[in-house]
């Protein structure tokens, strides 16, 4: 909500798309709330498959490997009488799925795979649960706001042939997502929670005594760790100039980059909020 409350002071915002859950349970447990087009539609897929992924860990369910690619696979075959639901789907890596062939999964020497499928959604429910609250305070905007699931995110993306980026999943979020999207952003403002400081009273050896204890101010001489600020240094071993995050001690001796360096030469150019910005290239993965 921070970043959100940003944005809308900052830009001008007339609506959010927020993605408030993996999967929409309730369309996969019953598909035909949504009619035969979402049945058998590519969306419904993405769907099935996104759920598939959270409930078997992204590793195929009979050897574990991660690192290959993961197919969808009836644990009961379909020649044998089972179906399509989720209660009998599973992921397993392309070797699994040929050698297990037209054996259930019992048969193929996994019989908890049955039983582990038709677990209830309940992590699922409570996670999608959580992110309501969220929905509850966006509420308090005024603004329109729609609603999406990682599902179909991840269908939007596909369908424009777009990378696998956070920020690019963000403009594709919801049924407004629109038919086509030209991105010509060259870099992105990358933004991690870092928090304010630790509750522990002192730090702690290897042994686990306590050494040195909390101090009572959290600032001096104007300054507090964490703040950005650049360092004018004129000599010494480290003259130039140093942009940085400064370590505060309560003598005119700061750390920053690791060295130290006195406060009279610091010019703050962002408050500790909590928060580590930077612009990284728009292309990079990572995002």
């Amino acid at each position: 909500m921070t970043w959100v409350g940003r944005l809308v002071r900052w830009c001008p915002v007339s609506a959010v798309s927020v993605e408030l859950a993996k999967f929409d349970t309730q369309k996969l447990q019953n598909p035909e709330i949504s009619g035969v087009e979402y049945q058998r539609g590519t969306f419904f897929g993405y769907e099935v498959r996104e759920y598939l992924l959270e409930k078997w860990g992204r590793r195929c369910a009979y050897c574990g490997r991660s690192d290959v690619p993961l197919q969808v696979e009836h644990i009961v075959p379909k020649s044998r009488g089972g179906t399509d639901r989720v209660s009998n789907l599973t992921l397993a890596c392309e070797g699994c799925n040929q050698a297990k062939g037209n054996m259930t999964a019992a048969e193929f020497g996994y019989p908890h795979i049955q039983a582990q499928a038709k677990e209830p959604l309940r992590g699922a429910a409570a996670v999608n649960a959580t992110r309501w609250a969220l929905f509850d305070r966006l509420k308090r905007l005024g603004l329109p706001i729609e609603v999406g699931t990682g599902g179909q995110t991840k269908y939007n993306r596909c369908r424009l042939d777009l990378p696998k980026t956070h920020w690019i999943d963000a403009a594709c979020v919801g049924e407004s997502t629109p038919a086509g999207l030209r991105i010509g952003l060259k870099r992105v403002l990358v933004s991690k929670a870092r928090g304010h400081g630790r509750r522990r009273r002192a730090n702690v050896d290897r042994f686990g005594f306590p050494v040195g204890h909390a101090p009572r101010r959290k600032s001096y001489m104007g300054f507090r760790t964490g703040d950005l600020v650049k360092a004018v240094v004129p000599r010494g071993k480290y003259v130039g100039v140093h942009v940085g995050r400064i370590a505060v001690r309560f003598r005119p001796s700061f750390k920053l980059n690791g060295f130290d360096v006195h406060p009279k030469y610091l010019t703050v150019l962002q408050r500790d909020d909590g928060y580590e910005c930077e612009y990284r290239a728009a292309h990079s993965p990572s995002q």
